[in-house]
């Protein structure tokens, strides 16, 4: 994806009430690559320990142990999610000391989850909708 589409499409350079395509716009390959990277992004996120684990990293970097407590799962669980994300690149790692720290790739990720947590909200309080 060219970076000038990532920040006209990502980053609201576009007009308020400005489409991004237009009513029955084919897809294309590139617009193709792009839907099926999100789906990808997408299904990743929607198993419940993976999107806890990535709720907590879009707050503060963290271990294992520390991501363990956050999302109540078994520590081998957590383990193979985390190298789930990590192989999609959603989430990166450092060391420190003798620990592993963990980090979310990039900002998108967090407001991603956050948005997803926000119309959950929306459904389980009967909150109307919004812009």
């Amino acid at each position: 994806m060219s970076a000038g589409r990532h920040l006209a499409g990502a980053h609201g350079a576009q007009p308020a009430g400005a489409m991004a395509d237009a009513p029955g716009t084919q897809v294309t390959p590139e617009r193709g690559d792009r839907l099926e990277a999100a789906a990808s992004v997408l299904a990743l996120l929607a198993d419940r320990t993976r999107l806890a684990l990535m709720e907590r990293l879009g707050r503060d970097e963290a271990d294992v142990t520390t991501l363990t407590e956050a999302c109540g799962a078994a520590r081998p669980s957590v383990s193979q999610h985390l190298a789930k994300l990590r192989l999609a690149g959603l989430v990166t790692t450092r060391k420190d000391g003798r620990r592993v720290v963990y980090a979310l790739g990039h900002g998108h990720l967090r407001r991603l989850v956050d948005e997803a947590l926000n119309v959950a909200d929306h459904q389980l309080g009967s909150l109307p909708p919004h812009d």
